[in-house]
């Protein structure tokens, strides 16, 4: 079976600091940058600045938060985010979407997540699968929340975000 595989990482070690800004729906899309190194791979140019039409886009605008898959097929999308301490969120939430800046097939958010603070920094990581296809970007949007479901600006340290797609589906 073939895989098509993306693989992006930012990091605030060597990455400029990425601003927490709440979208509409109440999350931010995590960017990431367009250089490659040692954990960032796109053979595809799943994650490539011209993709999306106009200007080439230039990270850390919101284009540079997508992935658009180059094959039709059944996605594994994976991400692991890593938040700054911060005792003001209540819960931190996650969530694949498809069309992220409702640019096109319109926005559908799958697989949301939430969870409850631990102590110190926030580690998480997520695993969903569904069927992907060439051009409806993903994009992986997160939340830190307050008292109140207030949004909370909590800085990122670390962020992954990966997509597999399977590209030999069997059907009956």
């Amino acid at each position: 079976m073939g895989l098509a595989i993306c693989s992006l990482k930012w990091d605030v070690e060597q990455s400029p600091k990425q601003n927490i800004d709440y979208d509409s729906d109440g999350y931010h899309l995590v960017r990431f940058p367009y250089e490659q190194d040692e954990e960032s791979y796109d053979p595809w140019k799943m994650h490539d600045p011209a993709q999306g039409g106009g200007d080439p886009s230039k990270f850390p605008d919101g284009r540079s938060g997508l992935i658009w898959p180059s094959h039709e097929g059944w996605g594994v999308l994976s991400a692991m985010v890593f938040w700054e301490a911060d005792s003001k969120p209540t819960e931190y939430r996650a969530r694949f979407v498809r069309d992220p800046l409702d640019a096109g097939s319109g926005y559908d958010s799958t697989a949301t997540t939430d969870s409850a603070p631990t102590g110190g920094g926030q580690y998480r990581s997520y695993v969903w699968q569904m069927f992907v296809h060439k051009g409806v970007p993903l994009g992986l949007k997160i939340s830190a929340r307050g008292r109140g479901d207030a949004k909370v600006a909590t800085p990122l340290m670390h962020a992954q975000f990966k997509l597999a797609i399977h590209t030999d589906v069997l059907t009956p």
